[in-house]
């Protein structure tokens, strides 16, 4: 009697859900890691978030910070408080408009958004950096899809 070897079983189809879920833990296991490596330079991710944001191009209203980082202009105005009273960020008036001003960073505020932005490379080096460059070019070409997927969807809702 011949024997015929099984046949080989197909993966089982892509989970949409199941990646959502792998990607929210790992988006939860980096930003904890990167908080701490924050926290120990003084800083939240928030307020990292603000002065590396500033070091890209200083100048910005309340309103354009809140708008770059996707919160509300009361959430940054707290931010910007605590972070003026730190010597870190500095408020300069807008001549013709005496409501809004411009967000500038002192130079303290400079060197610590650079340690900061040191201390996000490193890691990113050490974790996504050890990947092999051909799976990064795919994760880089799925996040891209992803976000337009997702674009698209706020269109069509708005």
């Amino acid at each position: 009697m011949a024997t015929t070897s099984p046949r080989p079983v197909p993966p089982p189809a892509p989970d949409p859900i199941r990646a959502w879920f792998r990607f929210l833990r790992l988006h939860r296991r980096v930003s904890a890691a990167i908080a701490a490596e924050l926290k120990a330079l003084g800083l939240s991710i928030p307020q990292f978030d603000v002065i590396s944001t500033l070091s890209e191009q200083e100048g910005l209203t309340q309103q354009d910070l809140a708008q770059r980082l996707y919160v509300t202009k009361g959430n940054v105005s707290g931010l910007i408080d605590r972070l003026v009273e730190a010597g870190l960020v500095e408020r300069r008036p807008i001549p013709g408009d005496r409501r809004s001003h411009a967000l500038h960073l002192t130079p303290p505020g400079r060197d610590l958004a650079r340690s900061g932005m040191a201390a996000q490379s490193a890691y990113v080096t050490r974790t996504l950096g050890s990947l092999p460059p051909g799976d990064v070019a795919e994760l880089e070409r799925v996040v891209l899809a992803w976000r337009a997927a997702a674009r698209a969807d706020e269109a069509a809702r708005a």
